[in-house]
């Protein structure tokens, strides 16, 4: 901290994202980063857009890439917003859509960037619990708010709601703004976007880093009623007006159209974590039940920080979130076959050692 600072710099709890460390031979399961590469028709599509043209700015509006998404989605061009990944995507909807007068409502354990985004921008919020088997209940939200905003599948638990409970949640808040954030629902979860049609207030938001194995790429979007969609582009035009450089446009549009791929890249995701998940089980590991691509599991009788450090000495890498409800819990991404089978090696190596003092 230095004199130099503004007041809000000064008093914002900054997100912490995954360690990137750069250790030899490591399994890395942090992250939540695709195990597969991506669709090879986008890597061809990047290495065609890396050309003279780059001199030139991209198309603001990457028209290309909401016309592949809308035909997707069963949408119209106008109905979808892209941008840097899905973060950029959602702090535009905090300030577009999530900031009213009364109170912004999600889970007290979600994807924790939620709350610095409130803090950022001086969004009034409330923490909403999940229930003992560590689950969003509907029936919860059923009280005055301004806005919701809820992951599904959640994160870091794993754990999706159906479809049919997030329409019982719009149906019971049809005036304010309802923000499903669908980062993991292409590996188990029914995706919001159907509902769309018949909720001018729900804005889905997904993203390419996941199922696409695009995070390098930062590209995310936004489907929703175009009063939404243009709600988040005032946003973005005050901001940035050109979020998406023309490989990022050019790659995810390639990826957009390889369905093939995309559909073999997330079944091969979930059967690997169904065996991860066999197999962490089988160790006494208690695993909640994942419909993304990580899982979220504890063991009765050792703590997540001591199995975490444990494993980081073992050389594999997972995800550990230090609050209260979080602390036993340890979150695994799910990776190849051959990083499943050292993870399990290397759980099953500490749990037969003597616990840490």
């Amino acid at each position: 901290m230095t004199m130099f600072w503004s007041q809000t710099a000064r008093e914002l709890s900054p997100y912490v994202p995954g360690e990137q460390p750069r250790i030899a031979d490591l399994v890395k399961l942090n992250t939540n980063e695709s195990p597969f590469g991506p669709s090879p028709l986008a890597l061809e599509a990047m290495r065609s857009a890396a050309s003279d043209a780059l001199r030139l700015y991209p198309d603001p509006e990457a028209s290309e890439l909401r016309a592949a998404l809308a035909a997707r989605h069963g949408l119209k061009p106008g109905q979808v917003f892209v941008g840097n990944g899905s973060d950029e995507v959602l702090a535009h909807a905090f300030v577009a859509l999530l900031k009213q007068p009364r109170k912004l409502l999600f889970p007290d354990v979600t994807y924790s960037f939620y709350s610095v985004w409130a803090q950022l921008f001086g969004v009034t919020c409330e923490t909403v619990p999940l229930d003992a088997e560590m689950h969003v209940r509907i029936d919860d939200y059923r009280r005055e708010a301004g806005a919701i905003v809820i992951a599904n599948p959640n994160a870091p638990t794993g754990v999706a709601l159906p479809r049919a409970e997030i329409a019982r949640l719009l149906q019971e808040h049809p005036d304010i703004p309802v923000l499903i954030d669908e980062a993991y629902v292409d590996f188990g979860g029914e995706s919001a976007v159907p509902l769309i049609a018949d909720h001018p207030n729900l804005l889905v938001v997904q993203t390419m880093s996941k199922s696409r194995a695009l995070a390098g790429l930062r590209v995310g979007y936004a489907l929703g009623d175009v009063g939404l969609i243009e709600a988040l582009r005032r946003v973005k035009d005050s901001f940035n007006s050109y979020p998406l450089g023309r490989i990022a446009q050019a790659g995810a549009t390639a990826s957009v159209r390889d369905e093939a791929y995309f559909r073999d890249s997330c079944a091969r995701v979930i059967a690997e974590r169904q065996a991860m998940a066999r197999k962490l089980a089988g160790l006494g590991m208690v695993v909640l039940p994942s419909s993304a691509n990580f899982v979220f599991a504890r063991h009765p009788a050792r703590g997540g920080l001591e199995l975490a450090a444990a494993l980081r000495e073992r050389a594999v890498l997972v995800r550990h979130f230090d609050k209260p409800r979080t602390a036993p819990y340890l979150r695994i991404t799910v990776g190849t076959e051959n990083d499943t089978r050292r993870l399990i090696a290397a759980v099953a190596d500490v749990l037969s050692s003597a616990p840490a003092r």
